[in-house]
């Protein structure tokens, strides 16, 4: 075997007591994984046994594995040697801080993958625009040729991929605060995208929040390279905590080195010297924020690929699913599924990608955030407001007082359901106009997810 860190790992595990806590998306390779390498294995999961799919609980069963499962299932969470902990299974939980502290390795999947690749990682965060940016550095690397892997929040779990890994090989990585959380190792090429308020209803605060997003940098040394937002104030300032170089991007300044948008163009700027790369009418993503992602996804392949073949996947890129997704026309009104919008910051870069008239549709599982910002936003853009959801009054509300402020009305619809509120942007639609749903709010109130949510979305858009 090549891999000597996985050997090691693999010999280390063996009859090992080994604890995998969530039955989610990422831990579920391990199972086998583990089984196979004769780790003593005990899973954990707050769900009931009947929640449980059931060809999961078959595997459990036919691997012999423990299980504690339901409402206190950390309670049997004592004497392990190794815990591999799911994203949503905070590492700050006092029976794993009580784990760590007796001497057990507290990790997870992806941390353990990035410790033992033996290619080069490139890692993206931030609060807005990752999957974007991801999708868009990993296209930009398989159409260049290389051998490429996509994983952490988006595609498949990537660990169990580890023996087939070369050095040579280039693995994408969009890692969520939660991934990163207590992370001790970081990726070789590091980007974040930008930093704002968000999931404050699981981190214990804002501060918190930003120290995770800083573990994807924090444990490089002189030879990482770091992309950070020059725009964005907490990005700015992680220049100072870097070992290794650093390349920022704007949409603002005139950066003398880095990558910009300027005047509608995409430029390199190099010693005060600016290149052209591309015209932004060149690209389908709609969007500053999203010409932004662009010079991030140039900065962090730049030295892989040559650029005209950046430039030529750049011009062929689509947007992802669920992030100003075009879904159709009817009666010369666009309509865009911007449900992977689940903060306000991220409602304002859709609104600001349009020229049009828009019909917002927002509103959704409260996540504890500061809905004014984006009363500003909406006067400025938006005709008609359609609120669902439990932060539609908080909407409602900080749009009401920006209207007594600016002495401007918007007409403001209160509905109970998706159905309706479609059926209130149909009827408010005017030919030239966008209908966009972009929620600024999590999903978790009437849907699974955010993906669940969009799909329904454009399913009854795709049915009128």
């Amino acid at each position: 075997m090549e891999n000597k860190k996985l050997e090691e790992f693999n010999n280390y595990i063996r009859y090992r007591k080994v604890a995998v806590i969530g039955l989610g998306v990422s831990n579920l390779p391990l199972l086998d994984y583990l089984h196979e390498k004769k780790a003593k294995v005990t899973v954990f999961d707050e769900k009931n046994i009947n929640e449980i799919p059931k060809d999961i609980m078959d595997k459990i069963t036919e691997y012999a594995f423990e299980f504690s499962l339901g409402k206190n299932y950390l309670e049997k969470l004592k004497g392990f040697d190794l815990i591999f902990r799911s994203p949503s299974c905070l590492p700050t939980v006092p029976e794993l801080m009580a784990e760590y502290e007796r001497g057990a390795i507290v990790t997870t999947e992806i941390e353990m993958l990035v410790e033992m690749c033996p290619g080069t990682v490139i890692g993206i965060t931030g609060s807005d625009g990752k999957t974007t940016t991801t999708s868009l550095i990993y296209a930009i690397l398989k159409n260049a040729g290389l051998n490429t892997y996509v994983g952490g929040n988006i595609g498949k779990p990537l660990f169990t991929k580890l023996s087939e890994m070369k050095k040579d090989d280039v693995i994408v990585l969009e890692l969520s605060s939660f991934q990163l959380m207590n992370m001790k190792v970081s990726p070789q090429i590091s980007v974040i995208t930008n930093i704002t308020p968000n999931h404050l209803n699981i981190h214990k605060d804002y501060e918190e929040y930003i120290e995770a997003k800083k573990n994807i940098f924090k444990w490089q040394d002189e030879n990482g390279t770091l992309i950070l937002n020059y725009d964005n104030e907490i990005t700015k300032n992680c220049e100072k905590e870097a070992k290794g170089k650093v390349i920022f991007f704007s949409s603002k300044e005139k950066l003398e080195n880095g990558y910009i948008v300027d005047d509608n163009v995409i430029k390199e700027s190099e010693d005060k010297i600016r290149k052209h790369i591309l015209n932004t009418s060149e690209v389908k993503l709609r969007g500053i924020h999203n010409y932004q992602n662009i010079c991030a996804a140039i900065a962090a392949t730049r030295q892989f690929v040559p650029m005209e073949k950046i430039v030529e996947t750049i011009k062929e890129f689509n947007s992802v699913e669920h992030r100003l997704e075009f879904v159709r026309e009817i009666n010369n009104t666009k309509w865009y599924n911007d449900s992977a919008s689940s903060s306000p910051t991220r409602t304002i870069s859709g609104l600001n990608a349009f020229n049009e008239e828009i019909i917002l549709i927002a509103g959704g599982y409260d996540k504890n955030l500061d809905y004014t910002p984006l009363a500003k936003p909406i006067l400025d853009k938006v005709k008609t407001l359609i609120l669902m959801g439990q932060t539609a009054g908080k909407i409602f509300d900080s749009v009401k007082q920006e209207m007594e402020i600016q002495g401007k009305t918007v007409k403001i619809y209160m509905c109970n359901s998706l159905q309706e509120t479609i059926d209130m942007a149909r009827k408010s639609a005017k030919p030239g106009q966008v209908v966009l749903f972009s929620p600024g709010s999590a999903s978790f109130d009437m849907f699974k997810n955010a993906y669940d949510r969009g799909n329904q979305f454009k399913k009854l858009v795709n049915e009128i």
